[in-house]
């Protein structure tokens, strides 16, 4: 299947030509998504490519950090780990690929297909924040694992994904341990987006864009604190809380 190029005002897609029609929805939804960053963020990364890849092995060799990333998260949370992300780039599954690998938890199948923006919310994140990736290499990619709860979590807050994957939350809850606050590297996909969230339920959305972009010297539990206003138990008392609410629905 020969390989064509969809153009957008902000956005260029590189897509094989039976998702042509798929790839001018994207850019549409590209565009409409980047205007509602531009009113939160001081930067709203324009001038991105966006390729779609028809195929799962094709994308993990386009994007060789892709399977190390999937590797550190948690089995159950692994099929929403579809695309990956350079400074200027977007890797992401077809429409038709992202249907196939969702579950049957309810608010699998549209979260997937809110990955472009997902992977679009990380090059807006780095943009806005020179100490997180991209660029990657071997120092930065132990900063994003380090960092995953961060990372993985502003990327589904921002893109919508989050509410859509309390199902699978609950799931992970009812078979799994304990999780730790903040999330581990293996659940950062699914439950950071949950800190977000409840910061957001409280009222300071302008929060969510501080705790996203300016890390802290004292680490993940100062920023916590500083974007929540409270110590960090009681950030994590109401958090669990609201897990338990998940897990219980």
């Amino acid at each position: 299947m020969p390989w064509v190029e969809t153009h957008s005002l902000s956005f260029s897609a590189r897509h094989g030509s039976a998702d042509a029609s798929a790839a001018e929805v994207l850019l549409d939804r590209l565009e409409a998504f980047r205007g509602r960053l531009e009113e939160r963020f001081p930067i709203a990364a324009g001038e991105v490519a966006v390729v779609v890849h028809p195929r799962a092995a094709q994308l993990d060799l386009a994007a060789p950090w892709l399977p190390l990333a999937r590797a550190a998260t948690a089995p159950g949370s692994r099929r929403y780990v579809a695309g990956w992300f350079t400074r200027a780039k977007i890797h992401t599954l077809s429409p038709r690929a992202l249907e196939d690998r969702a579950s049957a938890v309810p608010g699998s199948r549209e979260a997937l297909g809110l990955a472009p923006l997902h992977e679009y919310v990380h090059v807006v994140v780095g943009a806005n924040c020179p100490g997180l990736p991209p660029p990657f290499g071997p120092a930065s990619f132990v900063r994003y694992l380090r960092l995953a709860w961060l990372c993985e979590g502003a990327a589904t807050h921002f893109s919508g994904q989050s509410r859509l994957l309390r199902g699978a939350v609950a799931r992970r809850l009812r078979e799994g341990s304990s999780p730790s606050f903040p999330p581990s590297a293996a659940d950062a996909l699914l439950l950071g987006g949950t800190v977000f969230d409840l910061l957001e339920d409280e009222g300071r959305g302008d929060g969510c864009v501080e705790l996203a972009t300016r890390l802290e010297v004292g680490g993940s539990k100062r920023a916590i604190e500083r974007a929540f206003g409270r110590p960090l138990r009681e950030v994590e008392h109401d958090w669990r809380e609201r897990l338990a609410a998940f897990a219980a629905a």
